[in-house]
């Protein structure tokens, strides 16, 4: 007799505990008024085996080896499974341009769009050397 009230109040604490509960995660649900913002130098997306699979740059400006001064790229990048970039976006001051590498086999086959200054272009090249540009 003394078993069944001791589980009869038991399980009355139980059940008020779950109401409580139950109480406190039933309310309504509001929009945020601030939007998060992710601030960063640089983004890298990363496969299960943990390779970069994609990245978000911001390189900056200088000076080739040959002399031709070029500004602050932005520049986002997606990569195979083995490391080769085969989606290219890039955007500066001088110029902005997108680039599709070719299959992982290929070492030639690419197309590039190309806005630099006033110009702009359209490079389509086969692995068997041909090429074809256009411009307006």
């Amino acid at each position: 007799m003394k078993t069944s009230k001791f589980l009869l109040g038991l399980t009355a604490i139980n059940l008020a505990l779950f109401l409580f509960t139950l109480g406190q995660q039933v309310r309504p649900v509001y929009a945020q008024t601030e939007t998060s913002v992710l601030r960063g130098r640089a983004l890298e997306i990363v496969d299960a085996e943990g390779r970069n699979r994609a990245s978000l740059n911001v390189l900056p400006g200088g000076t080739s080896p040959n002399g031709v001064a070029y500004s602050e790229t932005v520049l986002l990048r997606l990569n195979t499974e083995r490391g080769r970039p085969s989606v290219k976006i890039g955007a500066s001051v001088q110029a902005s341009g997108l680039s599709f590498a070719g299959p992982t086999n290929t070492k030639d086959t690419y197309v590039i769009l190309e806005a630099k200054g006033t110009a702009s272009s359209l490079t389509l090249r086969s692995e068997d050397g041909r090429e074809y540009v256009v411009k307006p």
